[in-house]
């Protein structure tokens, strides 16, 4: 990493075990309702993966969703590459549809300067999986490689085949399947760290 002046030098890694300066940031940006999990508690599962392939509308249409995304047998071995994760429980309600990809929008945008922050406190493996496809932009072209926003493109939990009900139940945090957007959103976004 270089500092201002240039000069070249090595951050000091941040204790493992100490996570108050990353729950700091957390609350920083009011990511107030979080848990720390053992990553080995993430469930990765073949049936996420077929649900996106076979009854999501963006398949093959976001660049950070399938088919755009590892196998699913590449994203276990991607998740046991980590000690730790933090789930946040982000809890909405909205009026319309379409309310929805706008609050998503500015969430992510948000999640991203934690994981920026995170990686800066000298964690160089943390990574987040945003609480939703990736919306960021307007419009997305579909694929990786023509993805106009690359450094901040992140995939949901879900295009990394977590099953996120059972992960987040094994905590004690609350999920179901809604029937309306009259009801109160569960989203849960994932920060791998390391």
């Amino acid at each position: 990493m270089q500092n201002l002046t240039g000069n070249w030098f090595i951050k000091e890694e941040a204790a493992i075990s100490d996570y108050g300066n990353l729950e700091e940031i957390f609350e920083r940006y009011d990511f107030i309702d979080y848990h720390w999990i053992n990553a080995s508690q993430i469930e990765v599962a073949h049936w996420v993966r077929f649900k996106c392939t076979f009854g999501c509308s963006s398949f093959g249409k976001k660049g950070s969703c399938p088919p755009q995304v590892p196998s699913v047998e590449e994203c276990r071995a991607f998740f046991s590459e980590y000690d730790q994760a933090v789930i946040f429980h982000i809890a909405k309600k909205v009026e319309r549809p379409e309310d929805r990809v706008l609050w998503s929008r500015e969430v992510s945008k948000e999640l991203l300067k934690v994981e920026r922050e995170v990686f800066w406190a000298g964690y160089h493996k943390a990574f987040m999986l945003f609480m939703d496809e990736c919306r960021l932009c307007s419009s997305c072209t579909g694929e990786r490689e023509s993805c106009i926003n690359k450094e901040d493109s992140r995939p949901g939990p879900e295009s990394l085949a977590v099953d996120v009900f059972s992960t987040v139940r094994s905590v004690g945090y609350p999920i179901e399947v809604l029937s309306s957007y009259d009801q109160e959103m569960n989203r849960y976004a994932f920060l791998m760290v390391e």
